[in-house]
């Protein structure tokens, strides 16, 4: 073989390896297995039966959810303002920031775990994680675009009339496979690979250290009444204390009109609170250390205060530094690196 040919085959040789080097999504999505249920997670709430999870519906939801034409002018898609390495949520700002960077009013939720919600968004008035899409399409300071406008844009690229026919059977883009396709690949971000997991399902000997287990101890105590094992969230909607902020949302009440809902919001996991700063529905509190000394010190007696937070005339949860420390210890294995680093989860 002469220098000239072994340049040929070296080159030739590499880009082989760079293409199968390139595309570990791919490699990844070979092996998927729909949904699973984690052995230490209760039975989902979202009727799978009525939405299977396969491999075809995933990949053209995960296709979507990272799909600028979502947006009115084509520039926000899902993922931006829920980034996976954040645990889907949008880091560095203390609200949304959507289309023309307009500002929103709330801190965009993670995408986590949905697949054991009974109710959704901050405000609540979504109870079907189907319909769940068409409130960030809509809105204003969100993608500020109208549903029918999506879908003909969608069926304008061959790309995507492909995928629908491979997931549901028919190159036609529906409301309803659309949706579907997009709860595919929700459902599928399930976060249930931490240091807590492991302890609870007994694998690879893992245990927490003294302070982790002294700091569930607390936990137990003082939290888990809203913070319910193993989602860390009750799903239910509370008055916590927060001072009324200066745009006064109202929460709950906005979309029940009922009084006794006046400030009250959706209760969020603890599970990966070392990505999913800042905290709380308005992103007040930059740090964990302040949303724990809010509970000891800062709740304010607003209307509709949950009692929990108001016992005997005492407000808040009384917590020292020794006990905020270990508190600390047990939250910080409620991280999953593993989800926050899925592969299939990832845009192309």
């Amino acid at each position: 073989m002469n220098r000239k040919h072994w340049i040929v085959w070296c080159v030739f040789g590499l880009f082989i390896l760079a293409c199968k080097k390139d595309n570990p999504i791919k490699e990844e999505i070979e092996k998927f297995l729909g949904f699973q249920k984690p052995a230490n997670f209760p039975e989902p709430v979202y009727k799978l039966a009525n939405n299977p999870v396969t491999k075809e519906g995933f990949e053209l939801g995960r296709a979507l959810f990272y799909e600028p034409r979502l947006s009115r002018n084509n520039t926000i898609s899902c993922g931006s303002c829920h980034i996976q390495s954040s645990a889907f949520t949008q880091h560095g700002h203390d609200v949304s920031h959507g289309i023309d960077d307009r500002l929103g009013k709330r801190n965009s939720p993670p995408i986590m775990n949905l697949a054991w919600n009974k109710a959704f968004m901050w405000g609540g008035g979504i109870f079907d994680l189907d319909l769940q899409p068409i409130t960030p399409i809509t809105t204003h300071e969100e993608m500020d675009e109208n549903l029918e406008n999506v879908l003909n844009k969608i069926r304008a690229l061959p790309k995507y009339t492909a995928l629908f026919k491979d997931a549901f059977g028919t190159e036609e883009v529906t409301t309803a496979c659309f949706m579907k396709a997009l709860s595919q690949f929700m459902v599928m971000c399930v976060s249930s690979n931490s240091k807590y997991d492991k302890v609870m399902r007994k694998e690879a000997d893992a245990t927490f250290t003294a302070d982790e287990q002294a700091g569930y101890v607390l936990f137990t105590e003082k939290c888990a009444s809203c913070h319910s094992e193993p989602l860390f969230t009750d799903g239910s909607f509370r008055n916590n204390g927060l001072g009324i902020s200066a745009i006064n949302d109202k929460g709950l009440y906005g979309a029940t009109l009922i009084e006794t809902d006046r400030y009250k919001f959706k209760v969020p996991s603890l599970r990966n609170l070392q990505y999913t700063a800042p905290y709380m529905h308005d992103g007040r509190f930059l740090s964990l250390a302040g949303v724990l000394e809010h509970y000891n010190s800062e709740v304010q007696t607003t209307p509709n205060l949950d009692p929990l937070l108001n016992q005997n005339g005492k407000l808040g949860i009384a917590l020292n530094e020794n006990q905020k420390a270990k508190l600390t210890a047990f939250l910080n294995t409620l991280n999953d690196t593993d989800f926050v680093n899925n592969k299939i989860l990832s845009e192309q």
